[in-house]
């Protein structure tokens, strides 16, 4: 069953939500990504906590994003290729993460926390459009 196409005020408030469910999914990914790269995955390394760090935020953004983000938008596949496109998409937030976090604590010799600007404003607008074209759509 297709869902009727969105309006301006309708995209607004599922972008409303994402953001939301986004910061949720941040404040998670933080939480665990900062113990692990001050103590655990110090300076350069920090790069080997984002996966950690991704594994916890990204179940946590499957259900807040599948059950309020997205709700009522697109269809729901139970066969598992929607599951299969969403760890995809999570797999390119990964990257980006990954990315993000290498170049800034390794060659450029930035402080751990620094990455997470680029992750929680670059890696959450590729995603949510990945999202809610592929995914969700």
């Amino acid at each position: 069953m297709a869902a009727r196409p969105l309006g301006g005020r309708e995209v607004l408030g599922q972008l409303v939500r994402f953001a939301i469910a986004g910061g949720i999914s941040t404040v998670v990914y933080s939480a665990v990504y900062l113990p692990l790269a001050h103590y655990v995955f110090p300076g350069a390394r920090a790069v080997y906590a984002v996966p950690f760090a991704f594994a916890v935020a990204v179940t946590c953004g499957f259900f807040l994003h599948s059950y309020w983000s997205f709700r009522g938008h697109g269809t729901r596949d139970h066969s598992g290729r929607q599951h299969l496109k969403f760890v995809v998409v999570q797999g390119v937030g990964l990257v980006l993460n990954a990315l993000f976090t290498w170049v800034i604590t390794g060659p450029l010799h930035g402080p751990v926390w620094l990455p997470l600007i680029p992750i929680v404003t670059i890696t959450p607008i590729a995603t949510f459009a990945l999202n809610r074209q592929w995914v969700f759509g």
